[in-house]
């Protein structure tokens, strides 16, 4: 899965480990891409795949809203450990869900693992 659209901004970002092995371990048992609907967030979704996790508006044809991408987990040793990422913005709001939409799909994830 690869957007096309170019991002408004992109930051170096690390995620916890329970949330990045939950969308993981995810990906392995329910299969690549995986879409989760996200609670807490009217409207938007996350599209997991194994390179980046990608939020979209479903209310507007998936309009892209933020991804996780580049996860450094070459060599990674240690589960417990935070996975360091990129957070790329594609909407100018998108910082203002960026750690609560996260959140939330941890929480929407645990709920699916279930």
């Amino acid at each position: 899965m690869e957007t096309l659209t170019l991002p408004w901004r992109v930051f170096p970002k690390t995620m916890e480990s329970a949330c990045y092995n939950r969308g993981r371990l995810a990906l392995l048992r329910l299969g690549c891409p995986l879409r989760v609907t996200l609670q807490q967030h009217r409207g938007l979704e996350v599209i997991l795949d194994k390179a980046m996790w990608l939020c979209v508006d479903s209310n507007t044809d998936d309009q892209p809203i933020l991804a996780w991408r580049e996860f450094q987990i070459r060599g990674r040793h240690s589960l417990h450990l935070p996975v360091s990422c990129e957070l790329w913005l594609y909407h100018s709001c998108a910082g203002l869900i960026m750690g609560s939409a996260l959140d939330d799909l941890d929480q929407a994830l645990e709920g699916i693992m279930r």
